[in-house]
Formats: structure tokens, sequence, C-alpha cells
């Protein structure tokens, strides 16, 4: 499985929202992690249709989180970017060629197709375990209590500086 970067971008911008006590531009945004403002711009659009950021308009503006970082998965992410459809499509490829085994003889789906029906299960259970709140304290807990000072500082500076 490959998720987009798309994902990466979102999932990174979600935690920065955890720390800003205002709205963040998506160029801000972008600029902060040196990605490209149109691309992110549509990651942005994802999430706000998802309902796991909103856009505020004004001088002012920018995304914010709707919701407690704690209230906001992993799996909401990746869905939101990359779409909830399974990792795994089957296309039952046993129905097929010289040896294909009639439709009316397939009354479950085939070993392969179960198999992977439970990786995607579990591994979308262990997205949902996670949240952006937890990321955030990741953050903490590798770079320090003030981990987030310098990025709260940098957003809030006119230019990008603090």
């Amino acid at each position: 499985m490959k998720l987009s970067s798309g994902v990466e971008w979102a999932l990174h911008c979600c935690v920065v929202l955890t720390a800003a006590d205002r709205p963040v531009p998506a160029a801000r945004l972008a600029e902060l992690h040196d990605v490209s403002g149109t691309y992110l711009a549509k990651q942005l659009q994802g999430l706000s249709r998802a309902g796991l950021v909103r856009s505020v308009q004004g001088k002012s503006g920018g995304y914010v989180l709707t919701r407690a970082p704690e209230d906001i998965t992993l799996l909401d992410i990746v869905e939101a970017v990359d779409g909830a459809q399974p990792t795994f499509l089957c296309t039952e490829i046993r129905q097929r060629g010289p040896l294909a085994t009639p439709a009316e003889a397939c009354t479950k789906p085939c070993p392969i197709s179960r198999a992977m029906g439970v990786a995607d299960r579990a591994w979308r259970a262990a997205l949902r375990e996670t949240t952006v709140a937890d990321l955030a304290r990741d953050v903490v807990d590798d770079n320090g209590p003030t981990a987030f000072d310098g990025i709260r500082a940098w957003l809030t500076a006119p230019d990008g500086r603090n």
C-alpha cells in the first residue's frame, strides 16, 4: 500500500495547527514545510470537506482544527486526503483464464481477498487508535517541552522569522 504525499503533508499540518493560537494561512503552512502551496491547498480542502479543519476568512484568516486534537484520528486524515476505499480491490481473477472457477461456485471471497481484508481492517484500526494529540505529544516527547514554541513564533511573525 502506498499513501499519497498529501497524507504526510496533511498530518504535519494538523499537528502544527494544534500549536497555533490563531488561524494559519495555507501559504504559511506550505512555506513552513517547504511544500507546494497549490498541492497543499488541495489537501487542506480535503480536510475541510471532511470537517477536520475549517477556513477562516479575512485578513487574519487561515485554517484551524474543527475538533479537539484528541478527536481527530490518523484514519480521519488518511480518508480525508486519499479516500476511504479499501487498500485491496479483488477483481475475481479466479474466474478468468483456462481454469476459471465458475461465478456460481464463488460463494464467498477467495482466501487472498479475505486475507487482504483482514490486513486492511487491522491497518485502519491502528490508524483509528492514534490521534493528532498523540502525534503532538510525541513531538514534545522527542523535542522537549518547548517544541512548539518556535513553530508558534514563526507562524505569528509577520515575515516568518522569529
